[in-house]
């Protein structure tokens, strides 16, 4: 899903950043909430936790350039249900900056635009989850149709994000449509994966019940809203 150098240019840049800030305002209000559940310290470790994952995601496992980006395993609705939505947020944004600093240090100028796209998603997988998923029931309980659901959300979030930065930096041509085609296509077949990749970890988590650190997970893993 990374942006890639050239596609969005001059002035046109600065969408990202002010997408990107207003996105870690956000964060931070789930952050002051997360605080308030389990503590600094909890959030803290979480955080480094998924910081951890993304970074192995994106920099370790397979990618491949397709259309106008590339297509990568970012497991977000995984990180959102383990780790709950502000560490995955913030390891979201730890991740891609380390690899960007590190790494790929020509993808800092779409950095703004690479995290508005990976943590808008995650937001509305939030408020999906919030919605569908019945206050009495914890996360390790879902069935496959739910995390269906969050995972289609993520991944539909990422493309159109992707979609609507490609079509910000070159507009609506044929060329470019059809390159945004081809990349959501291929990004789609993720939602084959994604599902059941969160249900063997749940099913992993459920089963490790009452063994797992208690502040090392969102509580709605194991308990009830």
């Amino acid at each position: 899903m990374h942006i890639e150098p050239g596609l969005v240019t001059g002035a046109k840049l600065a969408v990202g950043y002010a997408t990107a800030v207003t996105a870690g305002g956000y964060t931070l209000k789930l952050a002051a909430e997360t605080i308030r559940e389990k503590g600094l310290a909890s959030l803290a470790v979480r955080s480094l936790i998924a910081a951890a994952c993304v970074f192995t995601f994106f920099q370790i496992l397979p990618h491949y350039p397709v259309g106008v980006s590339e297509v990568h395993f970012i497991l977000g609705s995984t990180l959102f249900l383990i780790l709950g939505a502000a560490p995955a947020a913030f390891g979201l944004t730890a991740g891609l900056l380390v690899q960007g600093l590190f790494f790929a240090p020509f993808d800092l100028p779409q950095f703004g635009m690479n995290i508005t796209t990976l943590l808008v998603p995650l937001f509305a997988v939030k408020a999906l989850a919030d919605r569908i998923i019945p206050a009495h029931r914890p996360y390790v309980d879902l069935d496959y149709g739910q995390t269906l659901a969050l995972s289609t959300a993520y991944q539909g979030g990422v493309v159109a994000w992707v979609a609507f930065w490609a079509f910000l930096g070159q507009g609506f041509g044929a060329a470019s449509v059809a390159s945004v085609a081809t990349f959501g296509s291929a990004y789609m077949l993720v939602v084959l994966i994604e599902p059941l990749t969160d249900l063997a970890v749940l099913a992993a988590a459920k089963a490790a019940r009452g063994r797992m650190p208690a502040g090392l997970f969102t509580p709605r893993l194991h308990q009830a809203a």
